[in-house]
C-alpha cells in the first residue's frame, strides 16, 4: 500500500487473462488470442459497453510469476545479451521491474459483459489485469519518436 494525495492507494487486479500462453516466451505474441475474464466484484458488467467502438486496447498487467529476488532496480542487458548495451530498468519495456507492471496494446477482438477477447496480449494464462483502456491516437506521440537500435532488434519477432 502506498499513499498519494492524502490517501492510501491499493490495487487489485480487474480481472485475469484467461487462454494464450501458459509458458514464457519472448517473440511470436502477434497472433496469440486470449480473453480477459473481469471480476464482478470490482467492474460492473457494463463497464464494457462501448469499448467494441475500439480496434485497440492498452492493458495494464502484473508479471505476477517474476520471483521478488529477479526485480532489477538498476541496469541490465536487455534480454542478458551482452552485444546489446548495458541499459536501465526504465529504459526497457521487460518484465522485472520493480513493480512488475506490464502494458501493452493490442487488438480487441470483441466484448461482451465480464469478457474481453484480444489478439497479441503479451501475457501469459491467469496473469491478473489492473487496467484496460481504449486506444486512442490521441494519446500517441505528437512529434518523431526516437529508439536506440536495439530496440528494433528485440522487435523484429515480437509480433
Amino acid at each position: 500500500m502506498a499513499e498519494g494525495c492524502g490517501m492510501a492507494i491499493m490495487m487489485k487486479p480487474i480481472g485475469h487473462v484467461r487462454g494464450g500462453r501458459s509458458s514464457r516466451n519472448d517473440d511470436d505474441w502477434g497472433r496469440v488470442e486470449a480473453e480477459i475474464v473481469l471480476d464482478p466484484a470490482q467492474v460492473e458488467a457494463d463497464a464494457t459497453f462501448g469499448l467494441t467502438e475500439f480496434s485497440h486496447v492498452v492493458v495494464v498487467f502484473v508479471f505476477d510469476r517474476l520471483a521478488p529476488d529477479a526485480v532489477v532496480r538498476g541496469a541490465r542487458h536487455p534480454r542478458g545479451r551482452t552485444d546489446w548495451p548495458k541499459v536501465g530498468v526504465l529504459a526497457q519495456r521487460g518484465s522485472p521491474r520493480p513493480n512488475r507492471i506490464g502494458v501493452t496494446t493490442c487488438e480487441l477482438v470483441w466484448a461482451e459483459g465480464h469478457r474481453v477477447g484480444l489478439r497479441g496480449l503479451d501475457a501469459m494464462d491467469g496473469t491478473p489485469v489492473l487496467d484496460i483502456k481504449p486506444h486512442m491516437e490521441g494519446f500517441d506521440p505528437r512529434d518523431d519518436v526516437r529508439e536506440p537500435a536495439w530496440v528494433a532488434e528485440i522487435m523484429a519477432h515480437y509480433w
